[in-house]
Protein backbone atom coordinates (compact mmCIF):
# COMPACT_ATOMS: atom_id res chain seq x y z
CA UNK A 1 0.00 0.00 0.00
CA UNK A 2 1.14 3.67 -0.60
CA UNK A 3 -0.01 6.27 1.99
CA UNK A 4 0.11 10.27 1.32
CA UNK A 5 0.30 12.02 4.86
CA UNK A 6 -1.41 15.72 3.92
CA UNK A 7 -0.94 16.65 7.53
CA UNK A 8 2.26 16.44 10.05
CA UNK A 9 0.29 14.85 12.75
CA UNK A 10 -1.04 11.89 10.56
CA UNK A 11 2.87 11.63 9.25
CA UNK A 12 3.46 11.19 12.69
CA UNK A 13 0.88 8.13 13.38
CA UNK A 14 2.40 6.52 9.85
CA UNK A 15 5.77 6.64 11.22
CA UNK A 16 4.40 4.92 15.15
CA UNK A 17 2.67 2.30 13.34
CA UNK A 18 5.76 1.32 11.29
CA UNK A 19 4.54 2.26 8.14
CA UNK A 20 7.05 5.02 7.50
CA UNK A 21 8.19 2.79 3.76
CA UNK A 22 4.55 3.11 2.71
CA UNK A 23 4.68 6.88 3.23
CA UNK A 24 5.45 8.25 -0.44
CA UNK A 25 4.09 11.87 -0.20
CA UNK A 26 4.41 14.14 2.60
CA UNK A 27 3.81 17.83 3.29
CA UNK A 28 6.40 20.84 3.58
CA UNK A 29 5.60 20.86 6.95
CA UNK A 30 6.04 17.43 7.76
CA UNK A 31 9.12 17.25 10.61
CA UNK A 32 8.82 14.70 13.09
CA UNK A 33 10.81 12.89 12.57
CA UNK A 34 13.45 14.61 11.49
CA UNK A 35 13.86 12.38 8.19
CA UNK A 36 10.17 12.29 7.15
CA UNK A 37 10.79 14.80 3.80
CA UNK A 38 14.09 13.41 3.41
CA UNK A 39 13.29 10.19 1.27
CA UNK A 40 9.26 11.39 0.21
CA UNK A 41 7.71 13.42 -1.90
CA UNK A 42 6.47 17.09 -1.05
CA UNK A 43 2.96 16.72 -2.51
CA UNK A 44 1.22 20.27 -0.31
CA UNK A 45 2.90 23.36 0.00
CA UNK A 46 2.26 26.75 1.45
CA UNK A 47 3.74 29.87 2.82
CA UNK A 48 6.80 29.91 4.61
CA UNK A 49 5.64 32.03 7.98
CA UNK A 50 8.88 31.84 10.23
CA UNK A 51 9.79 35.12 10.02
CA UNK A 52 6.79 36.98 10.44
CA UNK A 53 5.48 38.01 14.09
CA UNK A 54 2.27 36.42 15.38
CA UNK A 55 -0.05 39.42 14.51
CA UNK A 56 1.52 39.31 11.28
CA UNK A 57 0.39 35.70 10.43
CA UNK A 58 -2.70 36.33 12.27
CA UNK A 59 -3.40 38.85 9.19
CA UNK A 60 -2.41 37.02 6.94
CA UNK A 61 -4.63 34.31 7.39
CA UNK A 62 -7.76 36.51 7.65
CA UNK A 63 -7.07 38.05 4.53
CA UNK A 64 -6.77 35.08 2.75
CA UNK A 65 -10.04 34.11 4.36
CA UNK A 66 -11.73 37.18 3.25
CA UNK A 67 -10.20 36.74 -0.13
CA UNK A 68 -11.67 32.86 0.02
CA UNK A 69 -8.32 31.91 -0.92
CA UNK A 70 -6.45 28.91 0.44
CA UNK A 71 -3.93 28.61 2.53
CA UNK A 72 -1.79 25.49 1.19
CA UNK A 73 -1.70 24.26 -2.40
CA UNK A 74 -1.76 20.53 -3.65
CA UNK A 75 0.69 19.44 -6.23
CA UNK A 76 -1.33 17.87 -8.26
CA UNK A 77 1.46 16.77 -10.90
CA UNK A 78 3.33 15.19 -8.15
CA UNK A 79 0.31 13.49 -6.33
CA UNK A 80 -0.39 11.99 -9.80
CA UNK A 81 3.31 10.40 -10.11
CA UNK A 82 2.75 9.23 -7.23
CA UNK A 83 -0.51 6.85 -7.58
CA UNK A 84 -1.85 6.40 -3.86
CA UNK A 85 -3.81 3.86 -2.35
CA UNK A 86 -4.32 5.50 1.08
CA UNK A 87 -4.46 9.23 1.56
CA UNK A 88 -4.49 11.15 4.67
CA UNK A 89 -6.04 14.51 5.55
CA UNK A 90 -8.38 16.36 7.65
CA UNK A 91 -11.42 18.91 7.85
CA UNK A 92 -10.78 19.80 11.08
CA UNK A 93 -8.91 23.61 10.55
CA UNK A 94 -8.41 25.42 7.28
CA UNK A 95 -5.77 27.16 9.15
CA UNK A 96 -3.72 23.89 9.81
CA UNK A 97 -3.87 21.88 6.78
CA UNK A 98 -5.61 20.91 2.98
CA UNK A 99 -8.60 20.11 3.50
CA UNK A 100 -10.62 16.55 2.09
CA UNK A 101 -12.37 18.59 -0.18
CA UNK A 102 -9.87 20.03 -1.99
CA UNK A 103 -7.90 16.69 -2.27
CA UNK A 104 -11.15 14.65 -3.21
CA UNK A 105 -11.58 17.36 -6.14
CA UNK A 106 -8.33 16.72 -7.10
CA UNK A 107 -8.72 13.12 -7.43
CA UNK A 108 -11.62 13.07 -9.57
CA UNK A 109 -9.67 15.47 -11.69
CA UNK A 110 -6.48 13.38 -12.26
CA UNK A 111 -8.78 9.89 -12.20
CA UNK A 112 -6.81 8.63 -9.05
CA UNK A 113 -8.95 5.81 -7.02
CA UNK A 114 -7.30 6.39 -4.06
CA UNK A 115 -9.14 6.17 -0.72
CA UNK A 116 -9.55 9.36 1.45
CA UNK A 117 -9.21 8.93 5.01
CA UNK A 118 -10.16 12.01 7.22
CA UNK A 119 -8.75 12.49 10.53
CA UNK A 120 -11.01 14.90 12.54
CA UNK A 121 -10.27 14.00 16.33
CA UNK A 122 -12.29 16.64 18.72
CA UNK A 123 -11.26 14.80 21.62
CA UNK A 124 -7.92 13.04 23.05
CA UNK A 125 -10.14 9.74 22.77
CA UNK A 126 -10.73 10.58 19.37
CA UNK A 127 -6.79 11.14 19.03
CA UNK A 128 -6.00 7.75 19.84
CA UNK A 129 -8.75 6.30 17.64
CA UNK A 130 -7.78 8.15 14.94
CA UNK A 131 -4.49 6.06 15.34
CA UNK A 132 -6.66 2.52 15.05
CA UNK A 133 -8.32 4.20 12.55
CA UNK A 134 -5.17 4.58 10.15
CA UNK A 135 -4.04 1.06 11.27
CA UNK A 136 -7.34 -0.83 9.74
CA UNK A 137 -7.48 1.10 7.05
CA UNK A 138 -3.73 0.41 6.19
CA UNK A 139 -4.21 -3.20 7.13
CA UNK A 140 -1.97 -3.40 10.54
CA UNK A 141 -4.86 -3.08 12.81
CA UNK A 142 -3.28 -5.06 15.16
CA UNK A 143 -0.38 -2.84 14.91
CA UNK A 144 -3.02 -0.01 15.96
CA UNK A 145 -4.15 -1.95 19.13
CA UNK A 146 -0.57 -2.26 20.49
CA UNK A 147 0.44 1.07 19.98
CA UNK A 148 -2.85 2.59 21.47
CA UNK A 149 -2.51 0.06 24.05
CA UNK A 150 0.50 1.41 25.09
CA UNK A 151 -0.12 4.83 24.91
CA UNK A 152 -3.12 4.31 27.05
CA UNK A 153 -1.02 2.66 29.52
CA UNK A 154 1.04 5.82 29.54
CA UNK A 155 -1.85 7.87 30.39
CA UNK A 156 -3.00 5.34 33.27
CA UNK A 157 0.67 6.13 35.21
CA UNK A 158 0.20 9.48 34.72
CA UNK A 159 -3.68 9.33 36.23
CA UNK A 160 -2.13 7.21 39.01
CA UNK A 161 0.68 9.66 39.60
CA UNK A 162 -2.04 12.41 40.23
CA UNK A 163 -4.85 10.79 41.63
CA UNK A 164 -6.13 13.06 45.10
CA UNK A 165 -3.91 15.79 44.76
CA UNK A 166 -5.07 19.08 43.99
CA UNK A 167 -6.18 20.25 40.59
CA UNK A 168 -4.14 23.84 39.57
CA UNK A 169 -6.41 25.81 37.37
CA UNK A 170 -4.45 26.21 34.05
CA UNK A 171 -5.27 28.34 30.83
CA UNK A 172 -3.27 27.15 28.00
CA UNK A 173 -2.67 30.00 25.41
CA UNK A 174 -2.23 28.80 21.54
CA UNK A 175 -1.28 32.34 20.55
CA UNK A 176 -0.68 35.72 21.46
CA UNK A 177 -1.82 38.09 18.85
CA UNK A 178 -4.74 38.25 19.43
CA UNK A 179 -5.03 35.91 22.16
CA UNK A 180 -6.62 32.70 21.70
CA UNK A 181 -7.17 29.87 24.70
CA UNK A 182 -7.04 26.35 23.56
CA UNK A 183 -9.99 23.84 22.26
CA UNK A 184 -10.49 20.36 20.92
CA UNK A 185 -8.45 18.05 22.71
CA UNK A 186 -5.79 20.13 24.90
CA UNK A 187 -8.47 20.81 27.96
CA UNK A 188 -8.52 17.28 27.78
CA UNK A 189 -4.46 17.03 28.09
CA UNK A 190 -4.69 19.17 31.16
CA UNK A 191 -7.47 17.46 32.80
CA UNK A 192 -5.22 13.75 31.69
CA UNK A 193 -2.08 15.40 33.71
CA UNK A 194 -4.26 16.43 37.13
CA UNK A 195 -4.89 19.92 36.11
CA UNK A 196 -8.28 21.85 35.83
CA UNK A 197 -8.41 23.52 32.44
CA UNK A 198 -9.67 27.37 32.20
CA UNK A 199 -10.78 29.27 29.46
CA UNK A 200 -10.95 26.69 26.54
CA UNK A 201 -13.79 24.79 25.53
CA UNK A 202 -13.25 20.69 25.55
CA UNK A 203 -14.10 19.54 21.93
CA UNK A 204 -15.11 23.30 20.75
CA UNK A 205 -12.51 25.66 18.26
CA UNK A 206 -9.80 27.60 20.23
CA UNK A 207 -11.48 31.14 19.85
CA UNK A 208 -10.37 34.34 20.10
CA UNK A 209 -10.11 36.00 23.68
CA UNK A 210 -9.21 39.08 25.97
CA UNK A 211 -6.31 39.06 28.48
CA UNK A 212 -8.92 40.46 30.67
CA UNK A 213 -11.09 37.44 30.30
CA UNK A 214 -7.83 35.17 30.78
CA UNK A 215 -7.04 36.85 33.84
CA UNK A 216 -10.60 36.73 34.82
CA UNK A 217 -10.66 33.20 34.70
CA UNK A 218 -8.41 32.57 37.51
CA UNK A 219 -5.66 30.58 36.21
CA UNK A 220 -3.09 29.15 38.45
CA UNK A 221 -0.50 28.30 35.86
CA UNK A 222 -0.62 29.27 32.22
CA UNK A 223 1.21 27.29 29.31
CA UNK A 224 2.17 29.00 25.99
CA UNK A 225 2.14 26.59 23.42
CA UNK A 226 1.43 28.57 19.64
CA UNK A 227 0.11 26.50 16.85
CA UNK A 228 3.29 25.94 14.36
CA UNK A 229 5.97 26.89 16.72
CA UNK A 230 8.46 24.47 18.85
CA UNK A 231 9.98 25.45 21.64
CA UNK A 232 11.86 28.80 21.01
CA UNK A 233 8.72 30.34 19.80
CA UNK A 234 6.77 29.24 22.27
CA UNK A 235 9.27 31.07 24.93
CA UNK A 236 9.21 34.03 22.75
CA UNK A 237 5.69 34.36 22.70
CA UNK A 238 5.58 33.77 26.42
CA UNK A 239 7.30 36.69 27.28
CA UNK A 240 4.00 38.23 25.69
CA UNK A 241 2.02 36.47 27.96
CA UNK A 242 4.58 37.09 31.55
CA UNK A 243 3.79 41.04 30.68
CA UNK A 244 -0.09 40.53 30.47
CA UNK A 245 -0.51 38.06 33.69
CA UNK A 246 2.82 39.01 35.42
CA UNK A 247 1.61 37.14 38.70
CA UNK A 248 0.80 34.18 37.20
CA UNK A 249 3.34 31.31 36.55
CA UNK A 250 4.27 31.22 33.11
CA UNK A 251 5.55 28.19 31.11
CA UNK A 252 6.42 27.29 27.18
CA UNK A 253 5.75 24.66 25.69
CA UNK A 254 6.68 22.34 22.48
CA UNK A 255 3.08 23.42 20.85
CA UNK A 256 3.45 21.24 17.55
CA UNK A 257 5.69 18.50 19.20
CA UNK A 258 3.45 17.53 22.47
CA UNK A 259 0.17 19.54 22.16
CA UNK A 260 -1.33 21.03 19.22
CA UNK A 261 -0.73 18.02 16.69
CA UNK A 262 -2.83 14.96 16.94
CA UNK A 263 -1.05 12.61 17.15
CA UNK A 264 0.16 10.13 19.44
CA UNK A 265 3.26 12.75 20.98
CA UNK A 266 -0.02 14.51 22.89
CA UNK A 267 0.66 11.49 25.41
CA UNK A 268 4.35 13.04 26.27
CA UNK A 269 1.99 16.42 25.87
CA UNK A 270 -0.18 14.97 29.47
CA UNK A 271 3.24 13.59 30.90
CA UNK A 272 4.67 16.73 30.16
CA UNK A 273 1.71 19.36 31.83
CA UNK A 274 1.73 16.71 34.64
CA UNK A 275 5.46 17.31 35.17
CA UNK A 276 5.07 21.22 35.50
CA UNK A 277 1.52 20.80 37.35
CA UNK A 278 2.67 17.88 39.82
CA UNK A 279 6.50 18.06 39.53
CA UNK A 280 6.93 15.43 43.09
CA UNK A 281 4.43 13.21 41.55
CA UNK A 282 5.52 12.61 38.19
CA UNK A 283 9.31 11.75 36.13
CA UNK A 284 10.53 15.77 35.66
CA UNK A 285 9.84 17.70 33.04
CA UNK A 286 11.33 17.20 29.09
CA UNK A 287 13.53 19.91 27.60
CA UNK A 288 10.31 20.67 25.67
CA UNK A 289 8.95 22.70 28.16
CA UNK A 290 10.39 26.03 30.10
CA UNK A 291 9.66 27.94 32.96
CA UNK A 292 9.50 31.77 31.84
CA UNK A 293 10.84 34.14 34.36
CA UNK A 294 11.75 38.18 33.77
CA UNK A 295 14.87 38.88 32.51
Amino acid sequence: MKIVSLLPSATEIVYALGLDADLVGVTFECDEPASARQDKAVVVGGRDTSDMTPGEIDAYVREQAAAGADLYHLHEDALSGLDPDLILTQDLCWVCALPSGKVTEALDFLGCTAEVLALDPYSLEDVLQTIAAVAGRAGVAGRGAAVVGELRARLARVAAGVAGRSRPRVAVVEWVDPPFTAGHWIPDLVEAAGGEPVGGTPGERSVPTTWAAIAQASPDVVVVSPCGFHLDGAAQQAQVVLAQLPDVPVWAIDGDGLIVRPGPRLVAGVEALAAILHPDAVPPAPQAVRRILRG
